[in-house]
C-alpha cells in the first residue's frame, strides 16, 4: 500500500503563550519589596503605595483586592488593624492584619483629595467604572517590577499574594504558621 504524503499544516498566527513563562509566578524577595516601596514613596504615588502595601499584607487575589470598600478598611477615621473579607472565588472569609506602614499609607490615601466621595479604596479614573480593574492592577504590578529591574514575565499579581506567605515560611519553616 503506497504511503500518502499529507501537506504540512502551519498555523497562520503564533500561539498566545509562545515565548512566555507559564506556571507559578515567583514571590518578591524582601529587598525587592523595599525597592518598590522606596520608588513609590519617592515618586509620591500614594495610591500605588497603598495598593502595593495592602496587596502584600492581605494576601488577597487581585479580584478581591480591587473591590475593597473604604468602609472595609477605615472605621471612624482610623484604619482597622484586623480585617475579614469574604473571597469571591471560595466564598470563605480571609482574615488578615495590616502593618503600621500599610495603615499609614491607607489613611494618607483616604484623606487625599482624589478620594472624596469614592466608595472603593482604589477607584477608577474612568467615570463609568467604580474601581480599578484587575487588568489595570496587573499593569501596575508589571510597571513596579520593571522599575526595579526585574523581568516582568516572572512576576505578576499573584506574586504579591505569595510574598508574605513565602517570607513567613522562610523565617519559620512551618506551613501551619503560614
Amino acid at each position: 500500500m503506497p504511503r500518502v504524503q499529507l501537506p504540512a499544516v502551519t498555523s497562520k498566527r503564533k500561539a498566545w503563550n509562545k515565548g512566555r513563562i507559564i506556571g507559578q509566578k515567583r514571590p518578591l524577595l524582601p529587598k525587592q519589596v523595599l525597592a518598590i516601596r522606596a520608588r513609590l514613596e519617592l515618586a509620591g504615588y500614594i495610591r500605588d503605595l497603598a495598593l502595593f502595601n495592602v496587596a502584600i499584607d492581605s494576601k488577597l487575589r487581585g479580584c478581591d483586592l480591587v473591590k475593597l470598600d473604604v468602609t472595609d478598611l477605615v472605621k471612624e477615621g482610623r484604619v482597622r488593624e484586623r480585617l475579614s473579607v469574604t473571597q469571591s472565588k471560595t466564598k470563605k472569609p480571609a482574615q488578615f492584619e495590616l502593618t503600621g506602614n500599610t495603615r499609614d499609607t491607607v489613611i494618607a490615601w483616604v484623606r487625599s483629595p482624589e478620594m472624596i466621595g469614592c466608595p472603593f479604596i482604589f477607584p477608577s479614573r474612568f467615570h463609568d467604572r467604580p474601581n480599578i480593574s484587575t487588568r489595570q492592577y496587573g499593569r501596575l504590578v508589571r510597571d513596579w517590577v520593571t522599575a526595579i529591574g526585574l523581568e516582568p514575565s516572572s512576576y505578576g499579581t499573584h506574586s504579591l499574594r505569595r510574598t508574605k506567605a513565602a517570607e513567613i515560611y522562610r523565617k519559620t519553616g512551618n506551613l501551619r504558621t503560614v
